[in-house]
C-alpha cells in the first residue's frame, strides 16, 4: 500500500485525494455540521479542500517548496473571507481543513501510508473531542434588569439564583452585577445558564 501511495503516477495521487476527501467529509459533515447546523458552508470547506488539495499537489511535482504551499495560510489570512464574517470557530475549521489538505497533498516516503491515517485521525479526533466539550460546557449569557436588590446582597445568592431561574425559565449557574441603581432600585445584571442542546 505504502508504494502506491507514494508513488508519482496518477494513482498514487488519486488515493491521496480519496484519503483526503474522506477525513473531509469526517471532519466537515460528520463534525462542523453535525454541531453548527451551518449547511450554508460546506460547499465552501469542500472546494476549499479540493483546491488546496491539488495546488499542494502540483507544487509538490514541479518541485517548488511546500512552503509556498503552506502560504495558502498566510493568504487566508489576509483575506479573511470579507465578503462574510466568519465567527472563530467557522475560522478554525478552514484553517483544519486546509491542513488536511496540505498534509495529505505530501507525498514523502518517509511517512508511510499508516502515519498519515493516524495524523489525520489524531486532527479528527481532537476536533470532536473539543465539540463534544463545548457541548457540554458552553454558556449563554443575557443582560437582564433586575427589581429585587435586596437579594443582591452577598448571603442571599442561593434565593438570588433561584429567583432568577423563576423569571427567566433558565437553569441559572452564575450572575454578575455590572451595576446597581439605588435610585430606581433597580440592578443590571449578567445572568449565565447553560446552553441548550
Amino acid at each position: 500500500m505504502d508504494a502506491l501511495f507514494h508513488g508519482n503516477t496518477l494513482w498514487s495521487l488519486l488515493i491521496r485525494f480519496v484519503v483526503d476527501l474522506i477525513f473531509l467529509f469526517i471532519l466537515v459533515m460528520l463534525l462542523y455540521f453535525r454541531y453548527t447546523k451551518k449547511e450554508k458552508f460546506l460547499f465552501t470547506f469542500f472546494l476549499i479542500g479540493v483546491t488546496v488539495f491539488f495546488i499542494c499537489s502540483m507544487l509538490k511535482d514541479i518541485r517548488i517548496e511546500i512552503g509556498i504551499g503552506l502560504g495558502l495560510f498566510a493568504i487566508f489570512q489576509i483575506l479573511r473571507f470579507r465578503t462574510r464574517n466568519f465567527s472563530v470557530k467557522d475560522m478554525a475549521y478552514i484553517f483544519t481543513t486546509i491542513g488536511i489538505s496540505v498534509i495529505n497533498s505530501v507525498n514523502t516516503p518517509s511517512i508511510p501510508f499508516i502515519g498519515f491515517a493516524i495524523i489525520n485521525a489524531i486532527i479528527v479526533l481532537t476536533a470532536f473531542i473539543l465539540e463534544e466539550y463545548l457541548k457540554y460546557n458552553s454558556f449563554c449569557k443575557y443582560s437582564i434588569f433586575y427589581d429585587n436588590i435586596d437579594l443582591l446582597k452577598p448571603g442571599n445568592k442561593h434565593k438570588l439564583i433561584k429567583d432568577l431561574s423563576a423569571r427567566t425559565g433558565h437553569d441559572i449557574l452564575k450572575v454578575e452585577i455590572l451595576n446597581i441603581d439605588l435610585k430606581r432600585e433597580i440592578a443590571h445584571l449578567d445572568v449565565f445558564f447553560k446552553s441548550p442542546l
